[in-house]
């Protein structure tokens, strides 16, 4: 299994939008993306703050892809 690296939001979200999935709603610092396939899955925007290894396990996990799959779209 390949090391997941800390991203900053932004760069998560680049990522979804290649995957195909739109940003259906914001609550707060709270951005939730859906795909037409019925995937769904929850990304934080919080400035100066990156997402951490083990939420962004948790987002590959909602969004049913590989981190190697995952490293290689960056």
């Amino acid at each position: 299994m390949s090391k997941l690296p800390s991203l900053k939001s932004k760069e998560v979200i680049k990522i979804l939008h290649k995957l195909g999935f739109k940003k259906i709603r914001q609550k707060g610092s709270h951005a939730f993306f859906s795909h037409s396939s019925g995937k769904t899955t929850v990304v934080p925007i919080h400035q100066g703050r990156n997402i951490g290894k083990g939420l962004l396990h948790s987002i590959l996990h909602d969004i049913q892809i590989s981190p190697e799959e995952f490293n290689k779209l960056k």
